[in-house]
């Protein structure tokens, strides 16, 4: 796979709870020099992104980011006000805490629910792997298929530990065939970008691939 072919499987990503503007400038300028698959960017840059970009990129952003245990009303509230602000893609956090009590059911509900809130937006569910076990990991997997979702997701970038090779491999045993695999966190390298898309991931999450890729272009 070329650099310009894997940046166009990068979400290209900056979520520095102090990002300026200026931040998201360069990270906006660099996804369209560069074409990546989208910007992911805190929900309160979405409409000024949107209102100096226009349709020159994709906006992604995050919702009950980065714990996950805010109640699903208040994650319906900022999935409608990200994409009313122009927002096309969303990546949810689960609730952990439901995860570890065995509440699967529940979580299957949340994730299902705010689907049906993205519509045709792309929702990708971040289950924080790092904070799971396999048995978790596998009934996540089956949560995400049965409510819908497009897309499952490793980690926020914020826990104890990143995407890893052996839980994409566990993901691809047990998702749904319309699911497809978002790695982030931890991903810093050319061999990491290349390894995750040769096993089979859709998209990637790094705030580095652009500076790790540009020279190549």
């Amino acid at each position: 796979m070329t650099a310009k072919e894997m940046l166009g499987k990068v979400d290209h990503t900056q979520l520095k709870p102090f990002a300026t503007w200026q931040d998201i400038v360069k990270l906006c300028e660099q996804a369209v020099e560069f074409k990546t698959a989208s910007v992911c960017v805190p929900p309160n840059y979405i409409k000024r992104i949107h209102d100096t970009y226009g349709d020159k990129l994709t906006i992604c952003t995050v919702v009950g980011f980065p714990l996950g245990y805010s109640v699903t009303e208040a994650k319906v509230a900022e999935v409608k006000k990200a994409l009313e602000d122009g927002c096309e893609e969303i990546d949810m956090v689960i609730n952990i805490s439901d995860v570890k009590n065995g509440d699967y059911d529940k979580v299957e509900e949340e994730i299902r629910t705010l689907k049906h809130a993205c519509g045709s937006h792309v929702l990708k569910v971040i289950i924080e792997t790092c904070y799971l076990t396999d048995e978790e990991k596998i009934a996540m997997c089956h949560a995400v298929t049965n409510a819908g979702a497009d897309f499952i997701k490793t980690s926020t970038g914020f826990g104890t530990a990143g995407a890893t090779r052996e839980d994409i491999e566990l993901f691809k045993k047990h998702i749904g065939k319309n699911v497809k695999i978002k790695a982030a966190g931890g991903v810093s390298s050319v061999e990491d970008l290349e390894m995750f898309l040769a096993l089979g991931c859709d998209r990637v999450g790094t705030s580095k691939a652009v500076d790790l890729l540009k020279e190549q272009i």
